[in-house]
């Protein structure tokens, strides 16, 4: 008897439990969703897969929330089972394209979409998930905009749609026209004025404006009408991130409380590991590698762990000087990750990592991967060519990356140009000195003529104070045009070590480098009027002032034995 009144009980458990689940409905799920709230919105959709298993829209939104959380066999899993449910499914068709369009197989994607269409009939959420696939980052595409005006046509009512319009915004809003955003979004408000996501997403567009008044308080309107909808924090804070950044005088009051809304936003988003993961994104761009660092190892000792943690412990590796614990973690990554899910920026630090642990070649081939995965990214070029030059010491190789960032890098400075032509010019250099050993090894002179044009940008673009050393780059390579020097000496470098004195020698204090280079210059025009033009009283007075530098140089000492008739001794 007391058997008969325990399981009694459970059954009456089970009862009200149920009921409290049955309760929840596809628009509580939906609205988990837009408040980034991925574990809630799961658990209510499992359920309604089972309590509602003929609806396959619930399992459409079941695996749009496994592809929010990265897990994308999960998701073709549930959309599968959706059209299994219903043959005829156009959501779960578009989710398959979704996954289609991440593996970066665009026929199979654009047949899906098509496919789905044509069962859409007048339902405007297959077109807006379209919509939403081409907005997918990094694959996004302009498609999304036709695909939604498209949707406006399909009925009377089509227009009614508030999502159709957000997604409209948000498609506005990737291609950076605020405007067209902005009309879309209140369009959209006009049919949902309650929405916190429209608040968020017009607060959004004031924050890009750098309008943070008025950013902040559609931020603080959105959590009025939903005290726990974690989005608005998480807008906060980034907007607090850029503040910071723009603004010196409040940067650390501002990633302070950038921080602490960000934490809000973890903790209304049950600190699930997505909502963490995206913390650790924003540790990354407010530049807290210390914090990411000690996230992504707390993350990591997670059962269910995402991979995507190694990257961060690769990125804080690097940013940390930790080299060896990072090129460790990104490895793991790229290896043990689905290659379609490999970023520009795994490589960029897998080669960053490398160069740092003493493998330079290396190194720089995964950086030239990012770039080739990337074209946007031709700024990188500059950190290849830098190893090439610095380290690696493969100047023609150097002048040749330096080329490519100077010709496609965003931003380019005269330092960019002057290490261009010194390349080039070493390079030379480095042929000059093989055929001293092996005559078939032939010098470039087209090497010396791009360091000049190089060195001649720099001077052009510093005319009213010229760049001293690119001058003095100028007199070398002007002197390596000498084809006769004993015979017909014709002093090209003369006007160019000119220069270079007229530049340097009224610099005061003189560094050690300076006083070399002045001794070279000093002693070249010496040379020069000595045996050239025939000018003893300019060649003693040039002589004179490299002894007065460095009265030990060999060439100083060699002139003061020719004067006094004597052998020349010295170092």
């Amino acid at each position: 008897m007391k058997v008969i009144n325990k399981a009694s009980a459970v059954v009456v458990g089970m009862v009200f439990m149920g009921s409290s689940v049955f309760a929840q409905s596809l628009a509580d799920a939906k609205k988990a969703i837009d408040a980034e709230q991925y574990q809630k919105a799961k658990s209510m959709l499992k359920n309604l897969t089972v309590t509602q298993a003929t609806k396959d829209e619930n399992f459409f939104y079941l695996g749009e929330v496994y592809l929010k959380q990265d897990y994308a066999d999960s998701a073709r899993a549930a959309f599968t089972r959706g059209i299994s449910v219903n043959p005829k499914s156009a959501l779960n068709v578009v989710g398959l394209g979704i996954i289609d369009r991440m593996d970066k197989n665009e026929a199979s994607a654009k047949a899906n979409f098509d496919k789905a269409l044509t069962l859409a009939g007048k339902d405007t959420k297959p077109y807006v998930y379209i919509a939403k696939a081409y907005l997918l980052k990094p694959y996004m595409d302009k498609e999304a905009i036709a695909i939604l005006e498209k949707a406006k046509t399909i009925s009377k009512d089509a227009v009614k749609d508030p999502e159709l319009w957000t997604t409209l915004g948000d498609a506005y809003r990737t291609e950076s026209d605020n405007s067209h955003a902005y009309e879309n979004y209140s369009q959209a408000t006009s049919l949902d004025p309650n929405s916190p996501v429209l608040m968020v997403n017009i607060g959004v567009l004031w924050k890009q404006a750098n309008n943070f008044e008025d950013a902040n308080k559609l931020f603080q309107d959105a959590l009025t009408k939903d005290p726990n909808f974690g989005p608005a924090y998480r807008e906060m804070a980034e907007s607090d991130l850029k503040q910071a950044a723009l603004d010196p005088k409040v940067t650390v009051a501002k990633r302070k409380e950038g921080a602490d809304y960000y934490k809000k936003y973890l903790d209304l988003t049950d600190r699930s590991l997505e909502s963490r993961m995206r913390y650790a994104d924003f540790l990354i761009s407010a530049g807290d590698f210390k914090a990411l660092e000690t996230e992504a190892n707390d993350l990591a000792k997670l059962n269910n762990s995402n991979l995507r943690v190694y990257r961060y412990l690769g990125i804080a590796g690097y940013e940390n000087n930790n080299f060896p614990a990072g090129l460790t973690a990104i490895n793991k990554f790229i290896k043990e990750a689905d290659p379609k899910r490999i970023l520009p920026v795994d490589y960029l630090y897998l080669g960053r990592l490398q160069i740092k642990t003493g493998a330079d070649s290396i190194g720089v081939l995964s950086i030239q991967k990012a770039i080739d995965l990337d074209s946007t990214q031709s700024d990188l070029y500059s950190e290849i060519a830098s190893n090439l030059y610095f380290k690696q010491h493969r100047y023609q190789e150097a002048a040749l990356v330096y080329d490519k960032f100077i010709a496609t890098a965003h931003k380019v400075k005269l330092t960019d140009h002057y290490y261009q032509g010194s390349a080039y010019y070493y390079a030379f250099e480095k042929q000059s000195a093989a055929n001293l050993k092996d005559k078939t090894v032939k010098p470039d002179s087209a090497l010396l003529t791009k360091a000049d044009s190089a060195f001649s940008y720099v001077i052009q673009k510093t005319a009213t104070n010229p760049y001293a050393p690119a001058v003095l780059f100028r007199a070398y390579i002007a002197d390596e045009r000498e084809t006769d020097r004993e015979k017909n000496y014709k002093g090209y470098a003369k006007p160019y070590y000119e220069k270079f004195v007229e530049l340097i020698s009224t610099k005061t204090p003189l560094s050690d480098a300076n006083k070399k280079d002045l001794v070279g210059a000093y002693a070249y025009l010496g040379s020069y009027y000595e045996f050239a033009a025939k000018d003893a009283t300019k060649a003693d007075e040039y002589w004179g002032k490299a002894k007065d530098l460095d009265p030990t140089n060999k060439q100083v000492i060699a002139y003061l034995a020719r004067k006094a008739g004597t052998p020349a001794k010295g170092k």
